[in-house]
């Protein structure tokens, strides 16, 4: 439901942007806190101060990786992956994490992961995969709840359009491709200052009736510090009434997977060749041909075969994933076409959609990329 553009156009193209200028343009995009428990997006290694000299965009980050950002001069690395998922404790240089990690920091190398929040927004990971299908009308396969809040308060109506310009402009009320959403309804506030009160409307001791507009507000629940952090500083009442609930609500631009059509229905064989054409495939794995035709198109880049059941409910012919288990196989059940493409196959283009997002935003610096192909699994 929420898309959230929150920071400001950066400076010109003449003044030196800073990795730090990257990080938080990526994270307007992909915000960190719609990244899984176990993940470890952000910044692994550098200084978020240092100055871009070149940029290098990857699927993973290895030792190879860092070689070629060397070679290129390339100060940051910006992978999907991140070369950490758990902690370390010793840097010896024992494995190949703690080598990459251990050249990256000799190298002043910045390392950017933008892993499963990438994979959990609208126009991410999962969008870029059905685009190289062609699909249409899609939409989040599990939306995430929990992801929402609302803001309840109480403005004095000469006051209400600048409060909430500045509530919009802090990342409230945005609902889809909708911006500055609220409900607002007239009423009647009433209060009595007194003891050390300093009212901005009344005195001490004289009770007191104001138009005020109730206004409701949804946003992202990450955001709460900062919209309250808004509220306080932009409205005029001394002490400000408001309240806060988390909403149960799905959010349906964030989660996990994505659904869409085919504009056209394909027979089934001629459209599992289509994935191998349009992915650059050499083989695919896939359960029984159960279907006639697609139409319906149920994707997740990387591991997806926890959300099965979530295609099959959606009544999905064929559902495009990678890293599925012998045993996993049979939960198609016969209701659903499994094509298993690989977890590197299905998530290859995640450079190019970080690639393109960077090269819209910042004209003044050096993108790459990689030219090493860091697919651990070839095919004899």
């Amino acid at each position: 439901m929420v898309e959230l553009i929150i920071f400001e156009p950066l400076q010109s193209s003449t003044i030196m942007t800073k990795i730090k200028d990257i990080i938080q343009h990526l994270e307007s995009w992909a915000p960190p806190a719609y990244q899984e428990g176990y993940d470890n997006s952000g910044q692994i290694t550098g200084n978020k101060n240092d100055e871009v000299n070149g940029v290098l965009v990857s699927l993973d980050c290895i030792e190879a990786t860092i070689d070629e950002a060397i070679e290129k001069n390339c100060n940051l690395i910006i992978a999907h992956h991140p070369i950490i998922f758990r902690g370390i404790k010793k840097l010896t240089g024992k494995n190949y994490i703690e080598r990459t990690v251990i050249k990256a920091i000799k190298n002043d190398i910045s390392i950017y992961a933008i892993h499963t929040n990438l994979d959990n927004v609208a126009h991410g990971v999962n969008k870029k995969f059905a685009d190289k299908l062609s699909l249409i009308n899609t939409k989040i396969l599990k939306p995430k709840g929990a992801t929402l809040a609302k803001l309840t308060t109480f403005i004095p109506k000469e006051n209400t359009e600048k409060v909430m310009a500045a509530l919009h402009k802090a990342g409230a009320g945005m609902i889809g491709d909708y911006k500055n959403c609220s409900f607002r309804i007239e009423g009647t506030g009433t209060f009595l200052p007194e003891g050390n009160a300093n009212p901005a409307i009344g005195k001490i001791g004289i009770p007191e009736k104001v138009t005020e507009d109730r206004v409701e507000v949804i946003f992202p629940s990450f955001l709460k510090k900062r919209i309250l952090e808004t509220l306080f500083k932009v409205h005029p009442y001394e002490e400000v009434a408001y309240y806060l609930h988390d909403l149960a609500n799905e959010n349906l631009d964030i989660g996990s997977g994505l659904i869409g059509e085919l504009e056209n229905p394909m027979e089934s064989m001629e459209f599992i060749q289509a994935i191998k054409n349009n992915l650059e495939l050499s083989m695919i794995r896939h359960t029984a041909i159960v279907k006639a035709k697609i139409k319906k198109v149920a994707l997740c880049g990387g591991s997806g075969s926890f959300l099965l059941h979530n295609a099959i409910a959606a009544s999905a012919d064929i559902f495009i994933s990678g890293d599925f288990k012998y045993h996993e196989f049979f939960n198609a059940e016969n209701r659903i076409i499994i094509a298993d493409v690989g977890h590197y196959e299905s998530e290859q283009f995640t450079k190019e959609l970080i690639y393109e997002n960077l090269s819209e935003k910042f004209a003044n610096i050096a993108l790459h990329f990689t030219e090493v192909n860091t697919n651990p699994i070839f095919y004899a």
